[in-house]
């Protein structure tokens, strides 16, 4: 990554910061370092959807922990963006459960719309398309990621629609694009059909 984009220091915004103390004191004393996930989190959504390498030193600083432990973590995760991937960071599962119901078509489909190829954002710095495993709502594949919001039983035309709305700034509504309710089968529910007296 360029280090012209890197950031020299970092630090919380005082709203921030006192979310920061009050993750923290989730933790047992001597049990601090334990919030490292979570602080890596919020400053990556201070920056934008990225930590830059200040963060990261920042937060490890923070509990006290050597810089090392927190890039292990931060270079874990797939949760966590260790350069800008657009402003909407389209993360799409292509692991075997969405493979086997149709991720590649998916994947090409936003490719195309998008003018994109995965690991690549939009020439205006809008989206960003990346590759992800496991994102952990199997039943419901194909599906991706988008923020906090899930969008899943993905056909190729439903992740144009999704590319499209987020070309235009627009927020796509997340959930089943066929209108499953929780893990419920595609075929629809099979137990606890009938209503209690």
């Amino acid at each position: 990554m360029s280090a012209a984009i890197q950031p020299e220091t970092f630090a919380f915004t005082p709203e921030n910061s006192a979310a920061v103390e009050a993750i923290v004191r989730k933790y047992p004393p001597g049990r601090q370092r334990s919030a490292v996930i979570p602080l890596l989190d919020l400053a990556q959504r201070q920056n934008g959807g990225w930590l830059p390498r200040a963060a990261v030193r920042h937060v490890a600083e923070m509990l006290d922990m050597a810089e090392i432990r927190a890039w292990e973590v931060a270079t874990f995760y797939t949760m966590f963006n260790l350069e800008p991937h657009g402003r909407a960071c389209v993360e799409v599962c292509t692991t075997t459960p969405c493979w086997l119901r149709g991720s590649d078509a998916v994947v090409a489909a936003l490719e195309d719309e998008l003018g994109i190829r995965l690991g690549g954002t939009t020439a205006d710095g809008a989206v960003g398309l990346r590759e992800v495993e496991c994102l952990g709502a199997c039943v419901h594949a194909p599906m991706l990621q988008i923020g906090d919001d899930y969008y899943e039983d993905l056909s190729p035309e439903d992740a144009r629609a999704i590319a499209r709305d987020l070309l235009a700034g627009r927020a796509p509504k997340p959930g089943s694009r066929i209108g499953r309710p929780g893990a419920a089968p595609a075929s629809g529910p099979k137990v606890l059909m009938e209503k209690k007296a």
